[in-house]
């Protein structure tokens, strides 16, 4: 592993990641076992973006 790879594995670049979500209450990953309620609550959040 050369130099500029080691800088980019500490600086979180290149490293595998899975999102995950916190909706009423549940820290989930995915959303495809979800009802379409819950999707729908989802859908229509505000979303808070700088």
């Amino acid at each position: 592993m050369n130099d500029l790879e080691k800088q980019q594995k500490r600086s979180g670049q290149n490293v595998a990641f899975e999102r995950i979500r916190r909706i009423t209450g549940y820290l989930v990953g995915t959303t495809d076992r979800w009802n379409d309620a819950k999707k729908a609550e989802l859908r229509d959040r505000v979303k808070h973006t700088k």
